[in-house]
């Protein structure tokens, strides 16, 4: 072989992607560490790991380690609600509405467990994270009201805008806790958990639209105030 023959680097070149494709690829490893080890506990250095990266890429993408967890906390949030608007076309009767909703949103935390476990588990009593989540649960409540209220409109009723909001918020309570025994429980299916939740749910809305209230036994008899 001649001796200016070119040598073969056996060395792999590294891949270039697009920003956007890299920052989908860190965020994936942050939200499986996190999910793990929960803010305090995860580093830096593992995330880049997890991501196949160097640490100071990282910090140049994403920056702190708090900015990178608020922006899991985005994407997850944002990803939870676009699956729910998508699956709740407004001129679905309220019923299966609702049950598209409770599909899409059961649908999400069997598909991202980890994603959930870093919004509703992680961010939960961890400030200023508290407050980002606050934020998409109040989201989340308008869109059941909304759906609550657009039901009752389509019966001629009409109820006062604070008892749709604490139904919707008891409504939404109920869901996040069995979403979080179906994260727990790999083998549980996403589908027949929203049908349960639709029946304990939708029985309840079912007497509200028709006007029926439940009152104490001591104010049973006297006429509604």
């Amino acid at each position: 072989m001649s001796r200016y023959a070119r040598k073969v680097s056996t060395t792999p070149a590294f891949k270039r992607l697009p920003r956007a494709v890299r920052e989908q690829q860190m965020l994936d490893a942050a939200v499986r560490v996190f999910s793990r080890r929960g803010y305090h506990g995860a580093s830096m250095d593992e995330i880049a790991e997890e991501a196949g990266i160097s640490k100071p890429m990282v910090y140049a993408y994403l920056g702190t380690k708090e900015e990178l967890f608020v922006a899991c906390l985005h994407r997850e949030g944002t990803r939870m609600m676009e699956a729910i608007a998508g699956a709740a076309a407004p001129d679905l009767p309220a019923d299966e509405r609702l049950w598209r909703g409770l599909r899409a949103f059961f649908g999400f935390v069997g598909a991202h467990r980890d994603g959930w476990a870093v919004l509703y588990r992680q961010a939960r009593g961890e400030q200023p994270f508290a407050g980002e989540l606050a934020v998409m649960r109040a989201r989340l409540v308008e869109v059941v009201a909304g759906m609550l209220d657009h039901a009752l409109r389509a019966e001629r009723r009409e109820v006062a805008e604070t008892e749709l909001e604490v139904v919707a918020y008891a409504l939404v309570g109920a869901t996040e806790s069995l979403a979080d025994w179906l994260a727990d429980r790999p083998e549980a299916d996403p589908e027949k958990t929203a049908t349960r939740m639709m029946n304990a749910a939708w029985l309840g809305a079912g007497q509200l639209l028709r006007g029926v209230t439940w009152r104490p036994p001591s104010e049973q008899g006297r006429a509604p105030s």
